[in-house]
């Protein structure tokens, strides 16, 4: 059985963020909300079953070994996808059911999630490491 690498090449993780960044973008302009159902189910098919549409083609378009690019961590990234669905999948019943408000603010949080993450800066990462801190001070009462 051969199990999956522990990190994803960049490049990779970057195509699933502008998936993102213009799914939720295409729908504020358009109001076609159905198309955030793009990055949702690449990201739920990812969580679930290690397979993200998005990146296996976008793996078709890298010029070199996918080893030889700059690796992010599989955990962090399905934690952060974990975020994305969640936010997602709020936006797209808030736009289902005309919840204006909800729709807007779940996906204008994803969108700026997935631009400060295509910048540099992680927010799940950032997240899942103050929990971790959180988490170690209960336990040794800190």
């Amino acid at each position: 059985m051969s199990q999956a690498p522990a990190s994803i090449p960049r490049p990779l993780v970057r195509a699933n963020q502008w998936v993102i960044v213009l799914s939720v973008v295409f729908t504020w302009i358009t109001g076609a909300y159905g198309v955030l159902a793009i990055p949702l189910v690449a990201g739920l098919l990812g969580v679930l079953f290690n397979f993200n549409p998005v990146m296996r083609i976008a793996k078709l378009f890298l010029k070199k070994s996918p080893s030889s690019y700059v690796q992010e961590d599989r955990g962090q990234q399905r934690f952060n996808q974990l975020l994305a669905v969640f936010f997602l999948l709020v936006a797209l019943v808030g736009f289902t059911f005309q919840w204006s408000i909800v729709a807007y603010v779940f996906s204008a949080m994803v969108l700026v999630a997935a631009l400060v993450a295509i910048l540099g800066f992680c927010v799940g990462c950032f997240i899942l490491y103050q929990w971790s801190q959180y988490q170690y001070r209960r336990r040794n009462h800190v």
